[in-house]
């Protein structure tokens, strides 16, 4: 990343550029997002833009990072006590769904399509990490007896697909964080992932 050198003034500047990128990849897709579109949105000249960051790609990965690593943080975080590997999984969708509600746009592009060429690699790193950390969580389940037989690789993919289309619902305003959907799915993918009483 560039900076101008301006302390205070460049932070805000940054954070202006981030704020209506992240709008713009999520809302026009990454074709869509130019630097001259960020301009007009934001008021902030074009060649300025480039004071911040290099090019487009490095704005996109720039917004990548910082959505990639709220993420994952969320479904990092513990629960207050112990609890079993189920219980870690529908805590941590059941945060995805809140951030959704809070954070529409982050989670948007976190769960949606991803232009990974694009991004540089921090990026591409903090987007293994979020993905790494479901991972961790199933195979903690598996570790419990609690898993079907299977890859966590596989369950953590089913996990993120259907939480996936929770938190787009909930992003989109069709569904409350508490809309009755939200347990269900989540029971719904755990009946999918968790030993069947028959295995």
């Amino acid at each position: 990343m560039m900076t101008d050198g301006v302390g205070g003034r460049g932070s805000a500047t940054r954070a202006r550029l981030l704020a209506a990128a992240l709008d713009g990849f999520v809302n026009r897709g990454y074709h869509g997002t130019t630097t001259a579109f960020l301009a007009e949105r934001t008021g902030i000249a074009e060649g300025t833009i480039y004071r911040h960051y290099r090019g487009k790609d490095a704005l996109y990965s720039a917004v990548a990072l910082q959505a990639w690593e709220q993420a994952a943080a969320v479904v990092l975080e513990e629960p207050a006590s112990r609890v079993s590997a189920r219980e870690r999984l529908a805590h941590a969708g059941r945060r995805l769904v809140r951030e959704a509600a809070a954070a529409p746009l982050m989670i948007r592009f976190v769960l949606g399509e991803q232009e990974r060429d694009r991004l540089d690699e921090p990026a591409r790193r903090a987007a293994d990490r979020f993905r790494e950390a479901v991972v961790q969580l199933v195979a903690s389940g598996k570790q419990e007896g609690a898993v079907r037989s299977g890859t966590a690789e596989l369950w953590a993919a089913v996990w993120i697909a259907v939480v996936s289309v929770v938190c787009e619902r909930v992003a989109r305003g069709e569904w409350g964080a508490e809309h009755p959907n939200v347990d269900l799915a989540l029971e719904g993918v755990w009946g999918a992932i968790g030993v069947r009483r028959e295995e």
